[in-house]
């Protein structure tokens, strides 16, 4: 039914979307005939029951997702890979592509809002009351954290990657000031552009945050700055007023909020196994939450020492492949 056949950058588009109907969000604002975007990989059983979700990163689509190649650590021979398309990322309903509730007339979501619309998609619409993991990286990762204690008995298995529960006060500051950059931009008018903007300042600051100072230092040369400037410049950029909203549900977010703020609580909701990977030299999404995290749980926690920092998940990196093929065979 949703599942097509086995992946193939050869194949055409996959790309599918289903309307959720009018979706209330936990603001009691409502996104109009809110649509969801997903794609498949792999097979759904007869129990459909076999699914992997895969969540989206800040920014990123399940496009996005498919350069990253999960389906070297998710068996789509055994498993129905299914990637989710987050609120707000201009494939599911964004500010961006909504006709009745076109750029800053678009609701404020939250990360909670952004599960429960997959939870209303997986259940209304395709018909899966449980699935086998969920995982994702960065702002995919965020959002694992936040299935695992909104619902926690609909899968066996979470694996956050480079995600965190809460942002720490680090994070804070750098996603503030990207936000700050952003509304301070003369074109951005407070979200109330006519054509996308340039906004060079806050892609800057997001390319200097993704990896590490040693990293840079040996990528690139200081003869090749110019280079780096002139492609920073250049590169395109998401419709900022999408970009906006994404950036203030993660600023906003924090799975204890529901549970007097105590982690203890939150963590006590989990019922599935959960693999935490994070990356200690991470400067776009700070590990400790993540590994204060696994503390309270009998979580397994892999930490990963690169300078990649953020970039670090590579799925043919054995010490992440083999430890997700692990959980996954084990439930």
């Amino acid at each position: 039914m949703i599942c097509l056949a086995a992946h193939s950058q050869n194949k055409p588009d996959r790309q599918q979307m289903a309307s959720i109907g009018d979706f209330k969000l936990e603001s009691g604002s409502v996104i109009k005939d809110c649509k969801i975007g997903y794609r498949t990989y792999g097979h759904l059983n007869v129990a459909k029951d076999n699914g992997v979700l895969f969540l989206t990163w800040f920014g990123g689509t399940g496009r996005s997702i498919e350069g990253v190649a999960p389906w070297n650590a998710v068996d789509t021979t055994r498993y129905c890979l299914i990637i989710i398309d987050a609120l707000g990322d201009g494939v599911s309903s964004s500010p961006s592509n909504s006709m009745q509730q076109h750029g800053m007339a678009f609701p404020r979501f939250s990360v909670r809002d952004m599960i429960n619309s997959q939870y209303d998609l997986l259940t209304k619409r395709l018909g899966i009351t449980h699935v086998k993991a969920i995982m994702g990286i960065s702002m995919g990762g965020i959002q694992t954290f936040q299935w695992a204690v909104s619902y926690p008995g609909f899968t066996s298995s979470l694996i956050p990657l480079v995600g965190s529960p809460r942002p720490t006060s680090y994070d804070l500051m750098l996603y503030n000031t990207y936000k700050g950059i952003i509304d301070a931009d003369s074109a951005f008018n407070h979200g109330n552009y006519t054509k996308n903007p340039n906004i060079v300042p806050a892609k800057m600051l997001w390319e200097l945050f993704m990896t590490t100072p040693a990293d840079r230092v040996k990528n690139i040369p200081s003869s090749d700055f110019p280079k780096w400037i002139n492609n920073t410049v250049n590169a395109s950029s998401n419709d900022w007023n999408d970009t906006y909203y994404q950036i203030n549900a993660i600023i906003a977010h924090d799975i204890s909020a529901p549970y007097h703020n105590s982690m203890q609580e939150a963590a006590a909701r989990v019922k599935a196994k959960m693999l935490i990977i994070s990356s200690v030299q991470d400067h776009m999404v700070n590990p400790n939450p993540a590994i204060d995290f696994s503390k309270l749980l009998p979580a397994q926690l892999v930490l990963i020492n690169s300078t990649s920092g953020h970039l670090s998940i590579d799925f043919n990196n054995p010490e992440i492949k083999d430890n997700i093929v692990k959980l996954l065979a084990g439930d």
